[in-house]
C-alpha cells in the first residue's frame, strides 16, 4: 500500500515539474529594433531621405529593469521623471512647404522649427510638473551636448490647454529657435541605436553628407505606458527619426525630348551619401529601404506610359539598379490626388562583399507637384523703430483647398476651422485685445470669425505670453490676416545675449487643421514582416505646419560705454595721484646735488688732483652744497601743477556724476 502511495506522489510530482517547465519553455515578448530608410523624389530636383529606427521593450512589470537593446539612460529617464510622451527635436533649415508638400505624414510628423523644439507630458501630480520639466531640460541637456538647460526657465516655456495635443495639463512646451545644430548633437542621438553608425542603416549617416543638405532634422519621440493601468503592457516605445532633404548630382537633358520638360536628376545611396550598406544590423529584427512616388507623380507618369504603349510593369519611367522585393499601392486617398506607390526592398541577404548600393533613374522627363496644407501660413513683422511694432499672420488659400474635403457642410456658409499655437516672449508687450482679423481684404469682427480665444498675458521675468484661437473661415477665401499690436520691452544689461544686436527671435506659430486628416493606407501582404514605418504612415494625423521664426530688433545700450569710462576714469586718476606724489616726494636739495655731480666729471677731478700735487698742497674734495631748506623744497611751478591737476580730477568727477 504505501509502495503504491509513493508512485502516485511521485507521478504528480513529475507531472507537476513538467508542467512547470513547459511553461517557462513558452515564447516571451522580447524587445525589438527595426530599422528603415524611405527615399522621395521631390519636384524641385532634390531627394528626401527619411530614416526612421525604432525600439520597443516591453512592460517592466513582465520583462524587468534589464534591457539588451533599449537604450539604459532613456529608460532611467522615464522613471525618473514619470514621462508619459516626450519629443525632442534639432532642426537645421525650414521645411519648405510650398515645393516639398504639407498634406503627407512625414511632413506632419517630421517638418520641425528651426533650432530645438521640446514638448513632454508628465504622470505626476499638477504641482510637481514643474519642477519635472526643469529637472528634464537639465538631463537631456547633458546627454545631447546642447543648450536645452535654458528651456528651465519660466519664460521660456508653457502649458498649453488644448490648441497643442489634447492632453492633461501636464504638458510642457519649450523652443529655442537659435540653438545650433551640429555633430555634437547627432553622434549622442546616434549612441541611442544598438548598432549606432557601425552596421545597419546608420552607417549611411555621412557627417559632411548629412549637413550639406537644405533641410536636416533629428528627432526623438518616446511613448510609454510605464504608469498607465489601462494601457498597461504596451511597455515603452522609442522612435527616432531623421529627415534629410539633399540634393543630387543634376544630369544634362536628353536632347531627345523637349528642353521645356527637364530630367529630374539620377541618384544612388553612394552619390547621396558617399556610402554603401554592408548588410542590416545584427539586432535589428527587420531592415529595409522603400522608395515612394507620391499619387501626382503616377498619375503623371501614368499618361506617360499610355502614350509610349507601355504599362506599369515594364518601368519605361523609372529604373532601380536593384529589384524590389515587393510594391505596395494606396487605397483610399485622402486628397484624391491619385495613388501613390511603395516600393519596398530588403537587405537581409547583403553583407561587406555584396554591398546594398540602391540606385534610382530617370527614363523619361516628367514634372509634378507636392500635395500642399490647406493653408499656406507664415508670419512677419509690421511697422518700424524700438517701441512699437505689430506681428500679422496670413493664411492663403492653395490650389488643393477646393479639392479637400471640407467639415460644417450644412445649409449655411461652409466654415474651415484653424487652430492657432503661439508663444510670445514677456520683452514683447502684446496687446491681445488689438486682434484685427481680416478676410479677402476685408476687416471682420472677431465674434464671428473667432470661435474660441485662450490668452495667457506675459509677465515681466516670470512667464511668456500664450495665445491659443480657433478660427472658422469660409472654406471659399483667397486670403486671411491676423494682426496683433505690441510694444517692445526693455531688459537688463546682464539679460542681453552676446549678439544682442542681432535681435531677438519669437518662436514659430503652430497652425494646424483639425477638420483635415492626412493618412496613407497601404495594402500589405498578411505574411510579410509588419513595417513601424508604413503603419506610422496609416496612423490618423491632423495637419499642421509651422510658421517663420520672426527676429524683433530691441533697444540696446552701448556695451562700449562702461569699457571707455573705466578706462578714461583710470587714466585721469593715474595722471594726477602719479603726480601728486612725484611733487610730495620730490627732495629739490639731493637733485641738485646729484646734478652738480654729475657735471663734475672725472676729468675735472683728475685736473684738480694734479694742480694740487705741483702746487704742494694736499687735495681737497668739491663740497656738496648745503640743502635747501624745507620751505624752498616746493617750489611755484610744482603747486601749479598740483592745483591744476586737482581742479581737472574735481571737474571730471563734477560732470561726470
Amino acid at each position: 500500500m504505501a509502495t503504491s502511495l509513493s508512485i502516485v506522489f511521485s507521478l504528480i510530482f513529475f507531472l507537476f515539474i513538467l508542467h512547470v517547465s513547459s511553461e517557462s519553455t513558452l515564447p516571451a515578448e522580447e524587445e525589438e529594433f527595426t530599422e528603415e530608410l524611405l527615399f522621395r523624389p521631390l519636384p524641385d530636383r532634390k531627394v528626401l531621405s527619411h530614416f526612421h529606427f525604432q525600439i520597443h521593450t516591453p512592460d517592466t512589470t513582465s520583462y524587468g529593469p534589464h534591457h539588451r537593446l533599449f537604450p539604459k539612460a532613456i529608460y532611467q529617464l522615464v522613471h525618473k521623471y514619470r514621462i508619459r510622451e516626450l519629443e525632442l527635436s534639432f532642426t537645421q533649415g525650414r521645411w519648405n512647404y510650398e515645393s516639398w508638400g504639407g498634406f503627407d505624414p512625414v511632413a506632419s510628423s517630421n517638418a520641425k522649427p528651426p533650432g530645438v523644439e521640446l514638448w513632454a507630458v508628465f504622470d505626476v501630480p499638477a504641482d510637481q510638473v514643474d519642477a519635472s520639466w526643469k529637472n528634464l531640460t537639465h538631463t537631456l541637456s547633458g546627454l545631447f551636448c546642447a543648450s536645452i538647460n535654458f528651456l528651465e526657465s519660466s519664460t521660456t516655456y508653457a502649458a498649453p490647454d488644448w490648441s497643442f495635443r489634447s492632453v492633461s495639463s501636464n504638458l510642457r512646451y519649450g523652443s529655442l529657435p537659435r540653438e545650433a545644430v551640429c555633430t555634437e548633437n547627432l553622434t549622442p542621438w546616434l549612441k541611442l541605436l544598438p548598432c549606432r553608425d557601425k552596421a545597419g542603416l546608420s552607417s549611411l549617416m555621412d557627417r559632411p553628407s548629412i549637413y550639406r543638405g537644405f533641410y536636416h532634422s533629428q528627432r526623438l519621440h518616446l511613448t510609454s505606458s510605464e504608469f498607465d493601468p489601462v494601457a498597461s503592457g504596451n511597455g515603452i516605445v522609442l522612435e527616432q527619426t531623421l529627415t534629410i532633404v539633399l540634393q543630387p548630382d543634376a544630369l544634362d537633358s536628353h536632347s531627345a525630348f523637349s528642353s521645356s520638360r527637364k530630367f529630374q536628376p539620377s541618384w544612388s545611396m553612394n552619390s547621396l551619401f558617399g556610402r554603401t550598406v554592408d548588410g542590416k544590423c545584427a539586432l535589428a529584427k527587420s531592415s529595409n529601404v522603400y522608395v515612394q512616388l507620391e499619387g501626382s507623380l503616377v498619375n503623371n507618369m501614368q499618361d506617360t506610359w499610355n502614350n509610349n504603349d507601355g504599362g506599369f510593369g515594364s518601368n519605361q519611367n523609372i529604373e532601380f539598379s536593384v529589384s524590389p522585393d515587393r510594391m505596395m499601392k494606396e487605397v483610399n486617398s485622402f486628397h484624391g490626388e491619385g495613388s501613390s506607390i511603395l516600393y519596398g526592398f530588403s537587405i537581409d541577404d547583403y553583407h561587406s562583399s555584396k554591398p546594398f548600393d540602391l540606385g534610382f533613374k530617370w527614363k523619361l522627363p516628367v514634372t509634378w507637384s507636392c500635395v500642399k496644407a490647406p493653408l499656406r501660413a507664415s508670419r512677419f513683422l509690421m511697422g518700424s523703430g524700438n517701441e512699437k511694432g505689430a506681428i500679422a499672420l496670413s493664411l492663403q488659400s492653395t490650389e488643393w483647398s477646393q479639392s479637400l474635403p471640407k467639415a460644417d457642410n450644412n445649409e449655411q456658409r461652409c466654415r474651415l476651422r484653424v487652430d492657432i499655437f503661439q508663444v510670445v516672449p514677456w520683452y514683447i508687450k502684446v496687446y491681445y485685445h488689438t486682434a484685427k482679423i481680416y478676410v479677402d481684404g476685408m476687416l471682420q469682427s472677431v465674434g464671428e470669425t473667432v470661435e474660441k480665444l485662450h490668452v495667457s498675458p506675459s509677465e515681466d521675468k516670470v512667464s511668456p505670453g500664450v495665445m491659443e484661437m480657433i478660427l472658422r473661415l469660409p472654406c471659399d477665401m483667397k486670403s486671411a490676416f491676423i494682426t496683433l499690436e505690441f510694444d517692445k520691452g526693455f531688459l537688463h544689461i546682464d539679460e542681453y545675449p552676446p549678439d544682442a544686436n542681432q535681435g531677438f527671435d519669437i518662436p514659430s506659430a503652430i497652425v494646424s487643421y483639425p477638420d483635415f486628416h492626412t493618412r496613407l493606407q497601404y495594402k500589405e501582404d498578411n505574411n510579410s514582416i509588419k513595417s513601424p514605418m508604413v503603419s506610422k504612415m496609416q496612423e490618423k494625423r491632423t495637419i499642421l505646419s509651422y510658421t517663420e521664426v520672426l527676429l524683433v530688433p530691441l533697444t540696446t545700450p552701448d556695451f562700449s560705454m562702461p569699457y571707455n569710462v573705466i578706462t578714461i576714469t583710470c587714466t585721469v586718476f593715474a595722471l594726477y595721484f602719479g603726480s601728486l606724489l612725484n611733487a610730495l616726494r620730490r627732495r629739490v636739495g639731493e637733485e641738485e646735488r646729484l646734478l652738480k655731480d654729475k657735471k663734475t666729471g672725472k676729468l675735472q677731478l683728475l685736473l684738480s688732483k694734479w694742480s694740487a700735487k705741483l702746487r704742494g698742497k694736499p687735495w681737497e674734495p668739491p663740497s656738496s652744497t648745503p640743502q635747501s631748506s624745507p620751505s624752498k623744497l616746493i617750489s611755484s611751478k610744482v603747486l601749479f601743477k598740483v592745483v591744476l591737476i586737482a581742479a581737472i580730477g574735481f571737474g571730471w568727477q563734477y560732470y561726470s556724476g
